[in-house]
């Protein structure tokens, strides 16, 4: 017996680590380039983030597949390709400054936080906001700031933003957050109760533009957002 686990420990292979760079990279290219991404500051930050760190462990394994997953509390972590097509519809820059709405598992706000100068993230669950925040810090994402809060009112004490971007869908647009939009910025937020949207609010020479893109499905934005809608 001794001699048979001696053989076995010399010669049985360890376990082997999941490669999370290659299923990264495979990500941006079957999933994100091949829908029509081509913001370059938006794959090479999907290539830098790793999306595994913010999925529950038990889950980390389907990190990089094509949808969403859970995180708690009733949210989840956002398909990639959404997140890649919010990304790009805000249309950044380096020294931009840019307001998340949900931070949810933290994953959106790294994103961001690889392509411009500071993030600045709510969150209203305090369980969720303490787990990304630390996350978030881990990986080295200083220029991503947290706080719990309802996103609803957004942060307006550092606003106006260049870019603002929602990760929960209010029924109509919340005033406040158009209200912190910095001339020529652009706000991205999933609009709508069962049916849902991708509206884009652009400022520019003080007028607020709105497009709508795809339909989508989100989680529902909660706090002052049930109790008020605001056209």
């Amino acid at each position: 017996m001794f001699v048979y686990l001696v053989f076995f420990m010399l010669f049985s292979k360890p376990p082997e680590k999941p490669d999370y760079d290659i299923r990264r990279y495979a990500m941006v290219e079957n999933q994100i380039k091949s829908r029509g991404i081509k913001d370059s500051l938006t794959l090479e930050a999907m290539s830098a983030v790793p999306r595994h760190m913010f999925v529950p462990e038990k889950l980390r394994d389907q990190a990089y597949d094509d949808g969403p997953l859970p995180i708690g509390y009733s949210q989840t972590i956002s398909q990639p390709y959404i997140v890649a097509l919010m990304t790009e519809l805000l249309r950044l820059e380096p020294t931009d400054r840019v307001l998340e709405i949900g931070t949810g598992s933290g994953y959106q706000a790294a994103v961001l936080a690889e392509i411009v100068d500071t993030v600045y993230s709510i969150e209203i669950i305090p369980e969720l906001q303490k787990r990304a925040d630390s996350t978030l810090k881990a990986l080295g994402y200083e220029n991503a700031i947290t706080r719990c809060g309802d996103g609803y009112i957004g942060w307006p004490e550092a606003g106006p933003f260049d870019g603002i971007i929602v990760t929960a869908a209010p029924e109509k647009v919340p005033r406040p957050l158009l209200d912190q939009l910095g001339e020529g910025g652009r706000l991205v937020i999933p609009v709508g109760g069962f049916l849902q949207y991708i509206e884009i609010y652009s400022r520019t020479d003080g007028k607020i533009r709105k497009e709508r893109n795809i339909p989508v499905r989100f989680v529902p934005m909660t706090g002052k957002a049930e109790e008020d809608n605001i056209d």
